[in-house]
């Protein structure tokens, strides 16, 4: 057989009728497109930890389990004792993990629609079923909607981010009671951008035994290390740890993160920096007459009326500014761009280039 027959034969249609994850090139742009923390550590600090990393022992298995992670990070975030951490490199392994438990099984998966794109892309990886539940004209829970959903999808897990990605909203607290409450499902609350918001549901998984909670640290300032964890009873955190890989948190990102947790007040001090910078853009777009999204993250959503987002888009690329086009990915977000909140600098960059654009 030749290779595009071999290909044919043994590639799933799925896999060869998708496409990578694109990655846009930032190199030399003020990038403001992937909800990264823009702050970097004190040089001093970077001194420091180069001395532990150059320490680690490459030639070793990193520590199965990252222990010495856990109890600065459960003091850091003031998990209870009652309840367990599971480690993933970044959130999407841990995504993974959850779906892939599901392959065979016929059961499928849930989350908001719209919401974080890996849902539904990994649910596909893995062959298992994916229904989207609507979102009402506030972008909240359309509980009824939700309820016949979940009828006639019968799921084994529900993924809900807090905030929502990519509008940057909270949904009610009392309608995802609701859903709880009525669902044999595991609920997922994704909390990813827990650092610019005051909202905080770890509680949740010691009231309701189907909530678990997902947390990653890429949006603090770790993006690099791919550290993410899964927060939960004991007895769930047990069954998926059966399929996590073993050795999946390498020695160098165990290192970095070790290291950053005894520096946690920069980490806190910058996530302030980032939530006061965002007021700041939201009211520099307004008043230049867009519409900005409430958002409790650290991006924000611009409806660009008049002007359309694919121009602006484009053009801010040709000013060195890269964002997130909303447009064309999903109905509701049509002519809109996500951006995410930088420094001050980064963000008067971004409004000096849009001011150029607007007012060709």
């Amino acid at each position: 057989m030749t290779r595009d027959e071999l290909i044919q034969a043994l590639i799933p249609e799925r896999v060869r009728q998708g496409a990578a994850y694109q990655i846009p090139d930032a190199t030399g742009m003020v990038k403001l497109d992937a909800m990264e923390n823009p702050y970097r550590w004190p040089q001093s600090l970077r001194d420091e930890l180069a001395i532990r990393l150059a320490d680690c022992a490459l030639n070793r298995y990193p520590d199965p389990h990252a222990d010495s992670i856990r109890a600065p990070l459960a003091q850091w975030m003031q998990i209870p004792e009652t309840l367990d951490l599971l480690f993933g490199n970044g959130s999407d392994e841990i995504i993974g993990l959850l779906i892939s438990n599901l392959i065979g099984t016929g059961r499928s998966v849930c989350a908001p629609d719209p919401s974080f794109v890996m849902f539904q892309v990994l649910a596909n990886q893995y062959s298992v079923p994916f229904r989207a539940l609507p979102l009402d004209s506030e972008f909240d829970i359309d509980v009824d909607g939700w309820m016949d959903g979940l009828m006639e999808a019968d799921p084994a897990l529900i993924f809900v981010p807090q905030p929502n990605n990519p509008t940057g909203n909270l949904f009610s607290k009392d309608r995802l009671a609701q859903i709880v409450e009525s669902t044999q499902a595991l609920i997922v609350i994704d909390e990813a951008y827990t650092a610019f918001t005051d909202a905080d549901y770890l509680d949740w998984a010691e009231r309701y035994p189907n909530v678990v909670v997902m947390r990653t640290l890429s949006k603090v300032g770790l993006a690099g290390s791919r550290f993410g964890m899964l927060i939960g009873h004991p007895e769930w955190i047990v069954e998926f740890d059966k399929i996590r890989l073993p050795y999946n948190i390498n020695v160098m990102s165990q290192t970095a993160v070790q290291f950053a947790l005894e520096y946690a007040s920069i980490l806190e001090e910058q996530s302030g920096l980032i939530r006061q910078e965002r007021s700041r853009l939201s009211s520099r777009l307004s008043e230049r007459g867009f519409s900005v999204w409430h958002s409790e993250a650290n991006f924000v959503v611009m409806d660009c009326g008049v002007h359309a987002a694919r121009d602006l888009f484009e053009g801010l690329k040709q000013h060195q500014v890269l964002v997130k086009c909303l447009d064309g990915s999903h109905p509701r977000l049509t002519n809109t761009l996500r951006l995410t909140v930088g420094t001050p600098d980064e963000s008067d960059a971004l409004l000096s280039a849009l001011d150029q654009l607007v007012a060709r």
